[in-house]
């Protein structure tokens, strides 16, 4: 179903079996895979910033005022792939699908300056291409655990009782639990004694424009055997992420590149550092791409039957920050 892409993911796995330090960053379709052993970083001008791995200096403080407008399309242009993802969820063909949108941004700050002074788990500035700051961890292993994170459900902050809205609001629950549902499965092809440690839980997202609560969960499991000290055979199998993708995945994919008319790229994808020994790996959302001299911020959220096309709208338009305070 996705195209082949053998030999980096064993070269990954050569890299984890020897307990080699390395970087690796994935695109959505798993298309294309960039192996970055730790010495090859530097050289290759990618600036990173997880919690478990950081090469770059913390940043004097930002001394210009932030200019940020976005130019989201009209409710008239959503609709139309929003629309085609409705029709396949009331057909059957998926339950869960994750649309995004991507939308002409304008800004005093260079992909660097983001970088720098975005606060997220995650960031990665990919030379003159790409930023991210993502809160969305994607799989984590420790010593031979495995843990996944999945993010799903949204909130304007400021909203009165605005974490149990979240929490109690009947679209996003079933949407969470799906997402869930998905990842546990996901994971079990990999791991045994697979369990929801974490249920529900709220995280509370700073940014420039408005604070955000977002929900996750937190599933766990003991890596097989034959996948211990294999990481790319982990990725092999399970990606595309299932929290941007949606549910029955090959089908999703299928609608996913009908509704969307444009290519995600590295967006949604999946980037990881293994430091020799475990390793922390994110969902490569929260992205801003340079195509020429023009920025594009893309962003989307899960569909389901209970979905309302503005509300939707607003959560994609609500995604279109960056994390600077």
């Amino acid at each position: 179903m996705f195209s082949a892409n053998h030999q980096k993911f064993i070269e990954m796995d050569e890299l984890s079996h020897q307990k080699v330090p390395f970087l690796f960053i994935i695109d959505f379709l798993v298309d294309q895979i960039e192996i970055f052993k730790q010495n090859e970083i530097e050289k290759s001008g990618l600036l990173i910033d997880f919690q478990s791995f950081s090469n770059t200096e913390k940043q004097e403080a930002l001394n210009k005022k932030t200019e940020w407008k976005s130019f989201p399309e009209s409710l008239e242009s959503f609709k139309k792939g929003f629309d085609i993802v409705q029709n396949n969820i009331r057909l059957g063909n998926s339950y869960l699908t994750n649309y995004t949108r991507k939308t002409k941004i304008e800004t005093n700050l260079t992909l660097e300056e983001i970088f720098f002074h975005s606060q997220a788990k995650y960031k990665v500035l990919y030379k003159d291409f790409f930023v991210f700051f993502s809160p969305e961890t994607f799989v984590k292993i420790i010593s031979d655990k495995i843990f996944t994170y999945p993010m799903k459900g949204t909130i304007d902050a400021s909203l009165e009782n605005a974490a149990e809205v979240l929490k109690n609001d009947k679209k996003e629950k079933a949407e969470h639990y799906t997402v869930v549902d998905l990842l546990r499965n996901d994971l079990s092809m990999v791991a045994d004694d697979v369990k929801v440690d974490k249920f529900q839980y709220i995280d509370f997202l700073k940014t420039h424009q408005k604070n955000l609560f977002a929900m996750s969960s937190e599933i766990s499991g003991n890596v097989k055997d034959e996948f211990k000290g294999k990481v790319g055979s982990i990725m092999q199998k399970l990606l595309p992420a299932g929290s941007i993708l949606g549910a029955p995945k090959p089908k999703t994919l299928e609608i996913i590149l009908e509704a969307e008319g444009f290519d995600r790229g590295f967006y949604t994808g999946v980037c990881g550092w293994f430091d020799g020994e475990n390793l922390d790996s994110c969902v490569m959302i929260r992205f801003i791409e340079k195509e020429g001299d023009q920025l594009y911020f893309k962003s989307g959220g899960g569909i389901t039957h209970m979905s309302k096309l503005e509300d939707e709208y607003e959560e994609m338009k609500n995604k279109i920050y960056v994390p600077i305070h």
